[in-house]
């Protein structure tokens, strides 16, 4: 057997730019929303204030996914992501304005409040976009036989950039404040637009360009419920992220319970993707495609006892090794699920099946942030937190119970048919 090569992807040019304008964008992303959160929090003390900046990226993300899947499968992708992260830089500015006190003095708490909402409500349809576009772009730059190495290590910068982002938000509010950490979130856009510059413009893979848009939004749709394995793959994370979505309820932690400040919110916060980017790298060495299906299913049951461990935690260290390990069973899924996407999705239609990704999975998210401030406002936070690590125990029973050809799942056969054809 050929000796496989973790490195194939990074053997690329455009494929190491890619890895570092989506480090720059997650990055910049995942810095802006802890220090939104951060400060909706400090101007409200109202853990359902945390919820509904969840829900106010998610519900454009959710009614744009499907139209922006159809028009990044019809449109050029090097041109659409141009534009994606100028929208993004747009909204980092405004925000950057509605954090710097000489501009927002003379406003009312509310009108700064509902200002954020906003801006945050912007993100989430530039976010609608932007998921489908690195996902069709991804799959131009490398060929089709390193896919799965090319998935990981895409899936290991979006980690670290994860795990930077939250850690430098907490350690810049302390040291130089909200409004100046946006200073830097608003750098990593313009990093980024640079970065695109010196990737290739590319060729529209769609044969059906011009078609009627609900035709083809149905055919996205159809395809992705007729294929058995990447439903079962998408539900399954949909649920688990949902009742999961700890992570909303930090500031919460950080604050009140642990009562850790900044400092120690940024260390929570980052702690899963630290987890989750150090399994990112091993599986570029030990792949998780054989027996991908059972590997799936403990990776997210293991991560439901973490939650509930966190949760019930009242000791920060402990609370930190929770969330590691957390990060870590939720980074097997990640590998597991986007080479689940790359094998099985045609060219022509990584669009609209991203985005019915983003559905699923990216949006709930912002639904588990939702879920998860509600929940905390009805009945206690550290119960809503045992309670979304319970659900997500029961969600891997039911998954297992009665999808035996789920837990059948074997990759690795997929990947030697391609590397066949090539």
């Amino acid at each position: 057997m050929k000796k496989k090569d973790p490195y194939s992807a990074l053997r690329y040019k455009e494929f190491n730019i890619f890895l570092l304008l989506r480090f720059a964008m997650v990055f910049g992303w995942s810095m802006q929303f802890i220090v939104i959160e951060w400060e909706v929090y400090s101007l409200t003390k109202n853990p359902l204030s945390l919820g509904i900046i969840g829900l106010m990226e998610v519900i454009p993300a959710i009614s744009m996914a499907l139209f922006a899947g159809h028009i990044v499968d019809q449109k050029e992708k090097k041109g659409l992501l141009f534009k994606c992260i100028l929208g993004f830089s747009i909204i980092s500015l405004g925000l950057f304005l509605f954090t710097w006190p000489p501009f927002i003095k003379d406003f009312s708490t509310q009108t700064i409040l509902y200002s954020i909402y906003f801006f945050v409500f912007l993100g989430g349809l530039v976010r609608a976009f932007l998921g489908p576009t690195i996902f069709s772009l991804l799959a131009l730059i490398v060929p089709k036989k390193i896919y799965p190495n090319a998935a990981t290590w895409s899936s290991s910068v979006w980690q670290i950039s994860s795990v930077l982002g939250p850690a430098v938000a907490g350690f810049s509010i302390n040291w130089i404040g909200v409004h100046w950490s946006m200073s830097i979130v608003l750098g990593c856009s313009l990093f980024a637009l640079i970065a695109l510059t010196q990737i290739a413009t590319k060729p529209i893979l769609n044969p059906k360009i011009g078609e009627p848009i609900m035709e083809s939004l149905k055919e996205g749709v159809k395809f992705v419920f007729n294929n058995k394995t990447i439903l079962g793959a998408l539900s399954l994370d949909m649920i688990a992220v949902l009742f999961g979505g700890a992570v909303a309820l930090l500031p919460i932690f950080a604050q009140d319970i642990l009562k850790v400040g900044p400092q120690g919110f940024g260390v929570l916060r980052a702690a899963p993707a630290v987890g989750a980017f150090l399994m990112l790298i091993i599986s570029a060495y030990i792949p998780f495609t054989k027996n991908a299906g059972m590997k799936l299913l403990s990776a997210i049951f293991a991560f439901g006892i973490c939650i509930i461990i966190f949760g019930l935690s009242s000791i920060f260290w402990l609370s930190v090794a929770a969330l590691f390990l957390s990060g870590v069973f939720d980074g097997i899924s990640v590998v597991i699920r986007q080479t689940i996407l790359q094998l099985k999705t045609p060219d022509h239609m990584r669009g609209r099946v991203a985005a019915v990704n983003s559905i699923f999975v990216g949006s709930s998210n912002e639904l588990g942030a939702f879920e998860s401030g509600l929940t905390a406002k009805l009945m206690g936070t550290v119960s809503a937190v045992v309670f979304g690590g319970s659900m997500t125990l029961i969600t891997v029973f039911l998954t297992g119970a009665v999808s035996p050809t789920f837990r059948k799942l074997d990759l690795q056969k997929d990947i030697e048919e391609h590397e066949k054809s090539e």
